[in-house]
């Protein structure tokens, strides 16, 4: 095995959750994804894909007719994004590694920036980059940018800047202005962007075109810019693996033939059940972010009531990223949440070492005694340490 492989660190947030297994008294909010089932109209699309006998290839790139659908989708919160600039992708996992496999060469740099989701710095350093992480700054339970800092990070010899915001898994999130001026120094370095907003629409400042600010809005087309996106958390289709990419459009026959080697296609019928979620994107995501917010407003003044918890609320994500005062090893807090009060939480230093101490809940739950339960269950754990 590549040293690059055996060098990867194993999954503390699995480690948690198997700690869990079999037990039917645990509260999970370790994992990030909803406790909702995908409408069902998006499900009755596939199954009718599959009545259909729509089972082989499609093309390297995607269904035209979801590439279109994508572009409109896209366009209609964005600057105008046309088919050809579409790469659909078998998850935003896969979109990002895609990324990253069609920009990384061996020994280049790569700046990211942390606490986040360990994909994305495990992704570089699978192709053997050396990895820079830049970390955000914590005050009073919210996380900051230094951009200064990150300027000073981001040099010629940077090739690519990995940013997710909104951020799983502390909820930061970019102004216009902060992208701007992020663009603005990479153009003048070279430095190419791969932008994580999977999390756009789950977005909870008010905003005329109710998503996050996006790095397309300031970007031309032509910039080295790369965005991620998925069908996973607007659309409740964690599990579909559907995601897709937003290119600049001279790289999207290489961006086909790299896909070729590795999933060669996404299937027709998760195709479908995507064409399906955006024809009735108007009643679904709407609903979903109204619902999200509520289950942040629910949690978090629970959290901030609790003693040795810093909390505020995240302008964006699916997550309540706080700090235990006097606990610093986060993984052991979360494993003994597990056996001591039946409590599933994701440990911060999952995240980024920087976030040792800190523990993230995933608050997407249908029902929302299930997070006052599990505030309840922290705060005895607490009294009783």
């Amino acid at each position: 095995m590549r040293q690059a492989i055996q060098d990867l660190a194993a999954s503390k947030i699995r480690e948690v959750a198997n700690a869990g297994l079999g037990r039917d008294d645990v509260l999970a909010f370790w994992f990030g994804e909803s406790d909702e089932v995908t409408p069902e109209a998006i499900r009755q699309a596939a199954i009718e894909s599959l009545q259909r006998g729509e089972t082989f290839y499609a093309h390297n790139l995607g269904l035209p007719a979801l590439r279109e659908a994508i572009a409109g989708y896209m366009s209609s919160l964005h600057p105008a994004v046309g088919p050809e600039r579409i790469a659909v992708t078998s998850g935003g996992v896969n979109a990002l590694m895609l990324a990253v496999q069609a920009l990384v060469d061996a020994g280049d740099e790569v700046v990211a920036i942390t606490p986040v989701w360990p994909n994305l710095t495990a992704q570089p350093a699978i192709m053997g980059a050396r990895v820079t992480c830049l970390s955000l700054v914590p005050k009073d339970g919210r996380w900051t940018l230094d951009l200064d800092a990150l300027r000073n990070a981001i040099t010629p010899a940077t090739r690519l800047l990995i940013v997710n915001a909104p951020n799983n898994p502390t909820g930061w999130t970019l102004s216009r202005d902060e992208q701007q001026q992020i663009l603005a120094h990479c153009r003048s370095t070279g430095t190419w962007i791969l932008a994580d907003e999977v999390y756009e629409r789950l977005y909870y400042l008010p905003t005329p075109n109710a998503c996050a600010p996006s790095f397309l809005d300031v970007a031309a087309p032509e910039d080295r810019l790369i965005v991620a996106h998925s069908f996973s958390k607007s659309f409740l289709m964690t599990g579909w693996r559907l995601g897709w990419l937003v290119l600049p459009e001279k790289l999207v026959a290489d961006m086909g033939k790299l896909i070729e080697f590795n999933t060669s296609c996404t299937s027709v019928f998760t195709q479908r059940a995507g064409l399906a979620a955006l024809a009735h994107e108007a009643e679904i995501t709407p609903r979903v972010v109204a619902h999200l917010k509520q289950c942040r407003d629910t949690l978090v003044p629970l959290l901030a009531k609790l003693p040795r918890v810093q909390v505020a609320p995240a302008n964006g994500g699916m997550y309540a990223f706080f700090k235990l005062d006097g606990f610093e090893d986060s993984l052991d807090v979360a494993k003994r949440l597990v056996a001591e009060a039946g409590l599933g939480l994701a440990p911060g230093n999952a995240f980024a070492p920087e976030a040792q101490g800190w523990l993230r809940w995933c608050f997407a739950s249908k029902d929302a005694s299930r997070l006052e339960e599990g505030a309840a269950r922290l705060g005895r754990w607490l009294a009783g340490h």
